[in-house]
């Protein structure tokens, strides 16, 4: 997976060990909100020994507006939580407020939920939020959410 991680080029949103990187809408031609929404994608977390891939269309673009909203009350107030809430049982990224500025991020990723489990924890502090909230913004300006459910 090393190679095809090079090729992928610069990811859509990066975090601490998180990195995900949105290739296309899995249904380019679906101009409805449940089935135009959904985008095919390259999700990646590690840390010390531990590197775990998932790809699929996993995420559904209104759980990127969902963490865009989190991610900026967190920004304003340092307090709260922000979340990547996925439908799908592969990934799960949520950011936590820990006082003074800290926040705790933590990953649940999996390529096979089945029979897997991964979970990351880091610390970071609030100079990293701007970046994802960036990022956010970038991804649903490249892919705007389709209709309303």
């Amino acid at each position: 997976m090393t190679k095809d991680f090079e090729n992928l080029g610069e990811p859509a949103l990066r975090l601490a060990g998180f990195q995900l990187w949105i290739h296309s809408r899995q249904f380019p031609q679906a101009e409805d909100y449940w089935d135009g929404n959904w985008v095919n994608v390259t999700a990646h977390c590690g840390g010390k020994g531990a590197s775990v891939w998932v790809r699929g269309a996993i995420i559904h673009l209104p759980e990127v507006a969902h963490l865009l909203k989190g991610a900026e009350q967190l920004h304003t107030t340092l307090t709260g939580e922000a979340e990547l809430p996925c439908m799908e049982p592969e990934l799960r990224l949520t950011l936590k407020a820990t006082g003074s500025g800290h926040i705790r991020v933590e990953v649940a990723i999996t390529p096979d939920n089945v029979t897997q489990q991964h979970h990351f924890v880091f610390d970071i502090d609030q100079s990293y939020l701007p970046d994802l909230i960036t990022g956010c913004r970038r991804i649903l300006t490249v892919y705007p959410i389709k209709d309303k459910p």
